[in-house]
């Protein structure tokens, strides 16, 4: 496993120094969240082509890896957090969506991305879970086969608030969408948010569909992500468990809303989790 950083706590930095702040710091990973100034949809094709040579070159002079993260606020709509999902009442919502989530696909693609993670989004009408649970898995399995064509493993991660906030929701949708491509983002803060532990019996219960994990702290029934030791949450045995069960993949802190002290935030997560966590592998390992 490696230590990263979600690009959603550096809002105010350029994308391409933030990476290498984070890796003087001494990351390994980076959690690159598209958004207003990074990897936007909205570009030309040229533009963009030229974005993700930069980004892609600054990865490999660092020996970073990535995830994709699809969680930007409001850079499809800037009135609505989230919106539109694929949990819209509207098709064209919907169908927005889609198209973003190809994008981002498209992005992991061609920077050879761990995972794209996303999520279901809130449901806002009264509609009962069998129309609710159709609509996503219909929604989602056009994603899963598009991230399947292009070799792109999708993370997708249980939102407090969210049509699926839980891992108790995340196997009610498996039961109904199973598809290879679809794997898995856990944030430990959510779980502990919401009382699904010990989390470390979590992580060993979906060890085999895990691809992608968040990391802050946080406190019981709050879901608000916290710089670490703020919160009540117990790291050692969250560790111990990934390091059991063989764990490769990022461990994204996420402090999004930490952007107004972006490198001391990142330096003292830093510094807290890699007392506790074990020895990573060679760079570039999977």
């Amino acid at each position: 496993m490696l230590l990263a950083y979600n690009t959603n706590g550096f809002a105010h930095h350029d994308p391409a120094e933030a990476i290498a702040l984070l890796a003087e710091i001494g990351y390994r990973g980076v959690g690159l969240t598209i958004d207003h100034g990074l990897l936007d949809p909205r570009q030309s094709p040229s533009a963009l082509k030229r974005e993700l040579k930069k980004v892609r070159k600054v990865l490999d002079k660092h020996g970073m890896r990535s995830v994709v993260e699809t969680g930007a606020r409001f850079l499809m709509d800037p009135r609505r957090k989230h919106e539109p999902t694929l949990m819209s009442a509207e098709p064209a919502g919907r169908k927005m969506r889609d198209a973003f989530l190809r994008h981002a696909i498209d992005v992991a693609a061609e920077l050879e991305s761990d995972c794209v993670s996303l999520w279901s989004g809130v449901l806002h009408e009264p509609i009962d879970d069998a129309a609710a649970f159709a609509r996503l898995s219909s929604e989602l399995l056009e994603v899963c086969r598009y991230a399947e064509g292009r070799g792109v493993l999708l993370g997708f991660e249980p939102e407090p608030g969210m049509f699926i906030d839980t891992l108790a929701r995340f196997s009610q949708l498996l039961i109904r969408l199973d598809h290879p491509s679809l794997r898995l983002t856990i944030d430990a803060g959510h779980l502990h948010c919401q009382g699904e532990t010990p989390i470390a019996a979590r992580l060993r219960h979906w060890a085999k569909r895990l691809v992608n994990v968040h990391l802050e702290d946080m406190r019981a029934g709050v879901h608000e992500h916290l710089m670490f030791g703020e919160g009540e949450m117990d790291f050692p045995p969250i560790f111990a468990a990934l390091s059991e069960i063989n764990y490769q993949g990022l461990v994204q802190v996420e402090l999004s809303r930490h952007s107004h002290m972006a490198p001391e935030a990142a330096r003292r997560a830093w510094e807290f989790l890699s007392a506790i966590m074990p020895p990573a592998g060679p760079v570039g390992e999977k």
